[in-house]
C-alpha cells in the first residue's frame, strides 16, 4: 500500500463476524499520508484513519454529504441510501434537524429516563421468569430501544416485525439489486405515508404529530421530506441501539476484571458507556463519504475538490494520539471525547436517547442478571453496515 493511494485497495477491512478492529488501520495509521480504497461499488475514495483527519472531514463545512446526489459515491451495496438529514448540508439541513431536535434534548430525554428503566427491568423480568436459556437480541436488545422509539414517534410496536425487515435492508451491503433496495424503500415510505395520514387523522401527543402539524401548519418541509424524516428516526432510532447493547455485553464478557469492576461499582455505568462507544467499532467499514468542495491538503495527502473521503471512526476512536492506551477497554477513562456519535452538523441527533437507552439497559443488566454469560454460540449480523449479534444465547 502506498500512502499516495495510487494503487487503491480493496475495502472495507473488518470482518462482520465480531467486533475486532481490522489491524490494518493501525498500520495505515503509522504511514504518511492517506490511502485510497476501492469499495465493491462506485468510485474509489481517500480513507482518513486518525481522529484529528476525522474531525476535520467531519466538521469542515468544505466537506459535503449533499454533493454525493451528483456522484458515484462509493458504497458496499449496489443500492444508495438517498434522501433525509445524512444527504443534506446547511442551511436545508438545519432546518429539518432542528424540527426534530427538540425531541432528543437532554432534558427532554431525561424525563423519558424513569420509562426507560421501568421498560428494560420489565423485559429482563419476563426473561427469568421464562427461565434461561434467552436470545438477549429478541427478548430485550431490540424490544427495549423499539419499544421507546415506537412510543416517542407513534408507531404501532406491533408493527416491529415489518419495520425490521425494511431496516434490515436500508442497512444491507448484501447481494439486494439496486430495484430490490428502491422496492423495500419504497414500501417502508408507503408505510409511514400510512401513518402519517392516521395521525392527521388523529393527533396524538407525539413526535409525529409535531412534524405533520410543521408540514401542514406552518410549511417547514415537504411531504417527502416529512416521510424521510419519520423513517430516519425510525430505523436510526433502535437499529443502533439494539446492536449496541448485545455489542457491550460481548466485550464486557471478553474483558471479565472490567465486568467484575462494573458489578461492583454501578455509578461507573455512563463513563463505562461511554468507553465502550470509544471501543466497539460498530461499523463493518466508514460511514458515508463527504465531498470535497475544494483542494485540501490531510495529512500530507492533497484531496481534489470533488473527491470522496470515507471516515472510519472505528479506528480513529483507537488512535493512540488522541487516547492513552487506546487498545485497551478502561470503563474509568475520563476526557473521552470519542466519536461514537460522529462529529459536526451530522452528529447524531438521537445521541442524548441512545445514552440513556444504553446505560439503563447495562444498569438493568447488572441490576437483575448480574451473573449473565453466553449460553451457546453468538449468531452475527453478516451483509450489513453495522455490526453485531443477530442472536445472542444467554444464561444467567
Amino acid at each position: 500500500m502506498t500512502s499516495t493511494g495510487t494503487e487503491p485497495v480493496a475495502y472495507p477491512f473488518n470482518e462482520a463476524t465480531s467486533l475486532h478492529l481490522s489491524d490494518r488501520y493501525a498500520l495505515i495509521r503509522d504511514q504518511d499520508g492517506l490511502p485510497r480504497v476501492r469499495l465493491p461499488y462506485g468510485e474509489d475514495a481517500w480513507l482518513v484513519t486518525r481522529y484529528a483527519d476525522a474531525r476535520l472531514v467531519l466538521g469542515d463545512s468544505r466537506f459535503s454529504r449533499a454533493e454525493s446526489v451528483h456522484h458515484d459515491e462509493p458504497r458496499q451495496s449496489e443500492g444508495r441510501l438517498t434522501g433525509g438529514l445524512l444527504s443534506m448540508d446547511p442551511p436545508e439541513h438545519a432546518r429539518l434537524r432542528t424540527l426534530v431536535a427538540k425531541a432528543f434534548t437532554v432534558r427532554r430525554v431525561e424525563k423519558l429516563r424513569p420509562d426507560i428503566r421501568a421498560l428494560a427491568e420489565g423485559l429482563l423480568r419476563d426473561m427469568t421468569e421464562a427461565g434461561p436459556p434467552a436470545d438477549l437480541v429478541d427478548d430485550f436488545a431490540l424490544p427495549l430501544p423499539v419499544g421507546v422509539i415506537c412510543r416517542l414517534l407513534g408507531v404501532p410496536e406491533a408493527d416491529r416485525p415489518r419495520f425490521r425487515v425494511w431496516s434490515d435492508n436500508a442497512l444491507s451491503t448484501s447481494s439486494l439489486t439496486a430495484e430490490q433496495f428502491e422496492a423495500s424503500r419504497n414500501e417502508l415510505r408507503a408505510y409511514m405515508a400510512g401513518l402519517i395520514e392516521q395521525h392527521r387523522a388523529h393527533p396524538a401527543d407525539d413526535l409525529m404529530t409535531a412534524l405533520i402539524e410543521a408540514r401542514d401548519d406552518r410549511d417547514r418541509l415537504s411531504e417527502l421530506e416529512l416521510v424521510d424524516l419519520c423513517v430516519g428516526i425510525l430505523v436510526a432510532g433502535h437499529e443502533t441501539t439494539a446492536s449496541q447493547i448485545p455489542n457491550f455485553l460481548c466485550v464486557l464478557l471478553d474483558h471479565p476484571e472490567q465486568f467484575a469492576r462494573l458489578r461492583e461499582d454501578p455509578s461507573l455505568v455512563a463513563g463505562a458507556v461511554e468507553e465502550l462507544l470509544r471501543f466497539v467499532p460498530l461499523g463493518v467499514g466508514a460511514g458515508q463519504p463527504r465531498y470535497a468542495t475544494e483542494d485540501i491538503d490531510i495529512s500530507g495527502t492533497r484531496v481534489r475538490a470533488g473527491d470522496p473521503v470515507l471516515v472510519a471512526i472505528g479506528a480513529a476512536n483507537r488512535d493512540a494520539l488522541r487516547f492513552d492506551e487506546s487498545g485497551k477497554l478502561d470503563i474509568t477513562r475520563t476526557n473521552n471525547s470519542h466519536l461514537g456519535f460522529g462529529h459536526g452538523v451530522h452528529h447524531c441527533l438521537g445521541a442524548p436517547l441512545a445514552r440513556v437507552e444504553l446505560q439503563e439497559a447495562l444498569r438493568a443488566l447488572l441490576r437483575i442478571l448480574p451473573g449473565v454469560h453466553l449460553a451457546g454460540d453468538v449468531d452475527w449480523k453478516t451483509a450489513m453496515l453495522v455490526r453485531g449479534p443477530r442472536s445472542m444465547p444467554v444464561g444467567w
